[in-house]
């Protein structure tokens, strides 16, 4: 499998970053030990940087993981806000609970346990932002659920969109993927693009992300 960005250039990259606390460090290695998925750090990095650019005050995570997006996230809200984080595996998300409190952070993020369609009708919004990171066949499913719960100009932002490269036709021989997920990414992809309610920017940060605005009636 051919990487999306060289290995070299991504190492570059990351040694750029800065991290916002510590306890990134830890996470990143025991999600990569453990072979739990986590985000890129690059993608973790531009969560942190939208995160702070809209003074986002709400935010709505679905994915959970052990926390390592959910930190990246947390640190860049203000002490006042809410961060309400969704994730099906009990111990994952005992895991990432225990590193937000090491982090200072659980005052301000509410992980809850079980699966994220189920919670979704019982949130309140709207929400600044919402980060998609969950099962990859309910991507296309939820859009419908998640788009009412966030705000005009507020920002949909989904990880792995691009799966490897195997959305795309021909990148490689052989997929390595489960290919149910990579067709209801292609599909998610195709849907959100041509959703009038948002306008989205495609990047190729980590494995792929989609940015989307959503529109106000005067847009």
């Amino acid at each position: 499998m051919r990487p999306l960005t060289p290995p070299a250039v991504a190492a570059y990259l990351d040694g750029l970053s800065r991290l916002p606390h510590p306890v990134l460090a830890r996470i990143r290695a025991e999600g990569l030990a453990a072979g739990v998925p986590i985000v890129d750090p690059l993608t973790g990095a531009l969560l942190h940087g939208l995160t702070r650019a809209i003074g986002a005050t709400k935010v709505l995570e679905i994915g959970t993981a052990i926390g390592y997006s959910t930190v990246w996230m947390a640190t860049a809200l203000p002490s006042s806000s809410l961060l309400v984080s969704l994730e099906r595996d009990q111990t994952r998300a005992t895991a990432a609970r225990a590193y937000l409190a090491e982090a200072g952070l659980d005052d301000r993020v509410n992980v809850m346990i079980g699966e994220a369609d189920r919670y979704l009708h019982k949130l309140a919004g709207p929400f600044d932002l919402i980060f998609q990171d969950g099962d990859k066949t309910q991507y296309g499913p939820m859009l419908a659920k998640l788009a009412p719960l966030l705000r005009p100009g507020g920002l949909l932002v989904t990880d792995n969109i691009l799966w490897d490269g195997e959305v795309v036709p021909g990148f490689t021989d052989r997929p390595h993927k489960n290919t149910t997920d990579t067709a209801a990414i292609a599909a998610y992809n195709a849907a959100l693009a041509a959703d009038p309610r948002f306008t989205t920017s495609w990047l190729p940060v980590g494995d792929g992300v989609a940015i989307a605005i959503k529109l106000g009636a005067g847009d």
